[in-house]
């Protein structure tokens, strides 16, 4: 397995939902392209991304997504490599679209939402998820209902249950949308089969091979309508980043 600060370790973004929230906007661009702080929400991605030396990243798409395929080509004006993962004519979820994904991954893999910004230190994250020796790394926060419905059950530096649809009052943590996986997590998962992402989470952690990664810092996220304008405000307030298309910073 490649070690965490080696480049040939992936980052696939699972950018392939159809965004109703944002509607109108999303009935022509998709989310990734919606504009926050002047550019488009992939380019505060992209620099976050190549800023932690992570500079292989698979995308999966879905809606509109040739229009990012024409937008950002294979990365190089990046100073990274992009590859597409297309769910093709039926949706597949968040784990089915992982499985469309492997052939294009290595034995293990960054997992990052479409519409999550997390500035947080992506290399610790992978150095945990090898140490770790499980098949699976969740990080999450302590949201205690502040930003959304917490679903992590997470104590003495472990994650005891992860449930996004039976909660329980000793749920005090969030997950924060940053994930590590081993390809064998996805073993006995029918390729081209609707699968959620947070399914494969649960029974991973009922099953002891879902490790846990605290983050203090919190996560944006442009999900939502409020969600977009706070990351939008909260972008606008911080320094410029040399690391976008002919820089590399």
């Amino acid at each position: 397995m490649s070690s965490p600060s080696s480049p040939l370790l992936p980052v696939v973004i699972l950018a392939g939902g159809l965004a109703t929230r944002l509607r109108p906007v999303t009935e022509k661009i998709p989310k990734l392209l919606v504009e926050v702080a002047g550019e488009p929400f992939f380019h505060h991605q992209l620099r976050l991304l190549k800023q932690n030396g992570l500079t292989r990243i698979v995308l999966c798409v879905g809606h509109l997504g040739e229009k990012i395929v024409t937008h950002y080509g294979d990365g190089s004006d990046w100073g990274v490599r992009i590859e597409y993962s297309f769910d093709g004519a039926k949706l597949l979820g968040t784990g089915g679209a992982l499985l469309q994904a492997l052939p294009l991954l290595g034995p293990a893999f960054y997992v990052l939402y479409g519409d999550s910004y997390l500035p947080v230190d992506y290399q610790a994250v992978g150095r945990r998820f090898l140490g770790s020796g499980r098949l699976g790394l969740m990080t999450v926060f302590e949201n205690r209902e502040r930003y959304d419905a917490s679903n992590v059950w997470f104590e003495g530096g472990r994650i005891r249950v992860y449930d996004k649809k039976n909660r329980r009052p000793e749920m005090r943590h969030i997950d924060y949308g940053l994930g590590v996986f081993s390809a064998a997590a996805f073993a006995g998962c029918p390729r081209g089969t609707p699968l959620d992402l947070a399914d494969l989470q649960t029974s991973l952690c009922a099953r002891g091979e879902l490790a846990g990664h605290e983050i203090t810092r919190r996560f944006y996220e442009i999900g939502s309508p409020a969600g977009w304008r706070e990351l939008d405000e909260y972008l606008q307030t911080v320094p410029p980043s040399r690391a976008g298309p002919g820089n590399d910073a």
